[in-house]
């Protein structure tokens, strides 16, 4: 009769993959998001101004 596999015996393999993400994660960029949205607000606003000054923007 084979054995039964213990709830316990597959934890460390499994909490591997986790360990390796959390490290990726320390050396990844991390950027606050309010610059990026004022950002793309100053790109929409200068590109509004642009076709604004052209005649493109009704």
């Amino acid at each position: 009769m084979p054995k039964k596999k213990s709830s316990n015996e597959g934890g460390m393999m499994s909490s591997a993959g986790l360990m390796r993400y959390y490290e990726a994660d320390k050396r990844a960029i991390h950027l606050d998001p309010k610059p990026i949205v004022i950002f793309g607000l100053a790109v929409g606003v200068g590109i509004l101004a642009l076709n604004a000054s052209f005649g493109l923007w009704p």
